[in-house]
Formats: C-alpha cells, structure tokens, sequence
C-alpha cells in the first residue's frame, strides 16, 4: 500500500472518529477503529486516545503479526479486532463503541442472547444482521477475544455484555454505517419495549440478506 493511500486511510479514521465524538456515541477515552491494510496489517486507534481528538500521524501501525510499526501503542482492545479479523478475513475494517444504547440493550435482563435486537427496519436487517450477546467479561481480559472469535464466524457484529458493540464491514465507511445503523435500532428496541412491535419476518430478512450481503 503507498504512503498516499495509507495516509489517506489514518485521515478517514481522524474523520470518523471525530463524528462520533461530535454525535455524543463515544465519550472520553473509549471506543476504537481499525483498518485492515493490503499486508494483512492494521492501522488502530491508540490506547487511552480520544476518537475526538486523533492525530493521524499517531494512529498506530501494526503488521499482519501484530506487532507496532509506527505510531502509539494500540488500543488495550487491540484483541477484539483482530479476533474479528481472524474469522471474518473479507473484513476491511472493524468499530467498537461505548455507544450508549446499545450498551443499554447490553444491560437488559431477558434479551435474546443470539439475537440481542429484532429486525425493527430494513436496513437494520440489511447492515447489521442477527445480533449476538458476548458474556460479561472484564475489559481488557483478552479471553474475551475468544469469546468473539467463537461467534464472529457467523456474524458480522456482536454486542458485549455491558460493554458495547463490536461491528466489522467491507471497508470502514460499512462498518460506521452498519455501528450508526446498530445505535440507532438500539435506541427504537428501547423506545417501543411494552409496544409489542411489528419485526420483519423471516422470509423479509432472508429476501433483504440476499440481496445486499454485508461482507
């Protein structure tokens, strides 16, 4: 990959990060991104970086090993994107948010733990897919990296237990879209709890999937 395109790569993720930030759907030092470049390395956010606040000459640069390039040290979640990663190698890029929501989703009792959230809409259906539960674990406890291996095979996101959601698309504008997308059915599946919405049939969602595979 040329340095033009690489650069081009740690702008959008400044540019992306900064977007969520602005929106309110990370806060302080949480969140991260990842971009799977053409060497089977990565560009990832640094530990303890604010996505408002990127410098995109510090993203970190890590090689197909995962071991630093350049750049800050990775996230401490460097292990779920690369668990995703693993499983799911036409992935271009991963995002993972605090985003409040979907965390509240994450903390609710009763919740299907293979599919967290009902397709409520089309494009939910269509960008995020069945969603599954991740058990609790500690943050920064890398068996939780196992735990998101053994589910990322089948799914293109998963929702951590109290924690937040882990979203993997083509290339990073995907995988925003679909995390965008995951927030915001979030915030509906709240909205109409005791409603006893209408979800898409079986056959709607197997019609939309495909039609527009995710990945």
């Amino acid at each position: 990959m040329s340095t033009h395109e690489q650069n081009r790569l740690r702008e959008q993720i400044s540019t992306m990060g900064k977007s969520f930030f602005d929106r309110g759907l990370t806060m302080g030092s949480s969140g991260n991104i990842s971009v799977q470049l053409d060497d089977g390395g990565w560009l990832m956010t640094p530990t303890n970086a604010c996505l408002g606040r990127l410098d995109p000459a510090r993203i970190s640069h890590l090689d197909k090993h995962g071991q630093l390039i350049s750049g800050d040290k990775p996230t401490k979640e460097h292990f779920l994107h690369t668990a995703m990663y693993e499983e799911r190698p036409q992935a271009g890029a991963i995002v993972h948010l605090h985003s409040t929501h979907s965390v509240a989703v994450s903390c609710l009792p009763g919740i299907d733990p293979c599919d967290c959230i009902p397709p409520l809409t089309a494009y939910y259906a269509m960008r995020v897919g069945k969603l599954p539960l991740v058990p609790y674990h500690v943050p920064g406890d890398e068996t939780l990296g196992d735990a998101v291996r053994s589910l990322a095979g089948k799914h293109s996101a998963v929702l951590l237990a109290n924690h937040g959601p882990v979203v993997a698309g083509k290339n990073l504008e995907a995988a925003v879209y679909a995390t965008e997308e995951l927030e915001e059915t979030a915030k509906l599946f709240l909205l109409l709890r005791g409603e006893n919405p209408r979800a898409l049939t079986p056959e709607q969602v197997a019609e939309l999937e495909a039609r527009y595979p995710r990945d």
